[in-house]
């Protein structure tokens, strides 16, 4: 055979050129895995890297600006849920009046009218007993002085007078006179404090106004922003916070008002001074400031009780104490039972979460908020049937019996069948 048929040999790595490529060596057509000197700087950036840092610098900006604007409304929009519970406790009383002919505007004013005659009524009550008891210090104010030097020379074996406490105050007249000052700039302070709470208060009422007066077009402005679908949904939610909200607060007005009755005629039987301003602050303390109402509303009697005589004071406290036993067994139950009602946990929690969002003003207001979301998971949450089961009411089997038992005995006080059918307390 010739030689040009045999198949030529493959050449050895050793005389291959120094500049053949690794991945060609031994007849291989493999591209060279390493990339070449200055490929990665040869690439461009991605185009898509300068618009992403835009965006994310705009998103930044958008954020900061949102959040210094929300601080800087954060009053306006407190102002303006107050303005909102407010007017969803009025609202019923003026549609009330609407269904009877009068128009929304005037009906809005003279609800405002009666809430003002109340508020000034309650106001003006606490200023004369506040008057009349700081007139009274006041004159009893020498006597007093007297009591307490004797009583200081008499336990500390002291000998001073009140001619040398004159002279000890006049002697301090630049120290008096630094107090003063001190006084009259915070006086200034005050006022200015009062200035500002009048015009929130003013603010308050405006929008309170506008948004009873108008609350119709002010649920078509806000249907006509929602698909068909939305709608009912939202009016029916609207109607709920309206039930609850309003109820709340009239079940309130009228414990109020059975609370300062009772005081008020307490406080007369007993002979106690300014009964009837004592026995309103007591109805409005106790029913309308959460958590601490009660212990505020019974603590000015039992003080003023304490300036005439000691045991009257005794009195006082045992009857606020009864009587708050009384309305939460008996009247509370009966009142709300057809407006709204609200667990204690569950008002105490929401008092706490409002105080810790919104301050007082949210302490005020989380009961009517906390009714309302009840009243939104009642209706919206469904509910299913819970089956008898011992793990859940161990002491269930006990009542049955005991019920039972008393059935039973009503049977043989009467000689004959009872007809009345057991009651589940559950």
């Amino acid at each position: 055979m010739s030689s040009s048929a045999e198949t030529p040999d493959l050449m050895s790595e050793e005389d291959l050129p120094a500049s053949t490529p690794p991945g060609r060596r031994n007849g291989g057509d493999t591209a060279d895995p390493q990339p070449r000197r200055g490929d990665w700087s040869s690439r461009s950036m991605p185009r898509w890297l300068p618009r992403a840092m835009l965006l994310a610098l705009v998103c930044v900006g958008l954020f900061q600006l949102a959040d210094w604007a929300f601080h800087q409304l954060i009053n306006l929009l407190v102002m303006l849920l107050v303005a909102f519970f407010l007017s969803l406790a009025m609202e019923p009383a003026v549609d009330r009046m609407a269904a009877r002919g009068v128009r929304r505007g005037l009906g809005t004013f003279l609800v405002f009218i009666g809430v003002g005659l109340a508020v000034a009524g309650f106001v003006t009550a606490l200023g004369t007993l506040l008057v009349d008891q700081v007139t009274q210090v006041a004159g009893k104010l020498p006597q007093m002085l007297h009591d307490l030097i004797d009583w200081i020379n008499h336990t500390f074996h002291t000998e001073l007078s009140l001619d040398q406490l004159q002279h000890q105050v006049l002697k301090d007249s630049g120290t008096i006179e630094k107090y003063a000052q001190q006084a009259a700039d915070n006086v200034w302070g005050v006022t200015g404090t009062v200035v500002g709470g009048l015009f929130q208060a003013f603010t308050v009422g405006l929008f309170t106004f506008y948004f009873t007066a108008e609350g119709p077009r002010v649920r078509r402005t806000v249907c006509s922003m929602l698909p068909p679908t939305k709608q009912a949904e939202v009016l029916r939610a609207w109607e709920i916070a309206l039930a609850k909200t309003g109820g709340y607060l009239y079940s309130r007005a009228v414990l109020a008002l059975v609370s300062s009755l009772g005081h008020w005629a307490f406080f007369e039987i007993i002979g106690l001074p300014y009964a009837a301003a004592l026995a309103v602050w007591v109805g409005v303390m106790s029913q309308f400031v959460p958590t601490i109402g009660t212990y505020l509303a019974g603590a000015l009697p039992v003080l003023v009780a304490l300036t005439g005589r000691p045991v009257d004071a005794l009195w006082v406290l045992v009857f606020v104490t009864v009587y708050q036993q009384i309305e939460n067994y008996l009247l509370h139950p009966r009142i709300t039972a057809k407006t709204v009602d609200v667990h204690p946990a569950v008002a105490f929690g929401a008092v706490i979460a409002g105080a810790a969002l919104l301050g007082a003003v949210g302490a005020l207001i989380a009961i009517p908020a906390a009714a309302t979301l009840q009243g939104f998971v009642g209706t919206y949450v469904r509910r299913y049937e819970v089956e008898d089961d011992p793990r859940i009411d161990r002491g269930e089997e006990r009542r049955s019996r005991r019920r039972e038992a008393v059935r039973r005995l009503r049977q043989m006080v009467s000689g004959g069948e009872s007809t009345e059918t057991p009651r589940s307390d559950r």
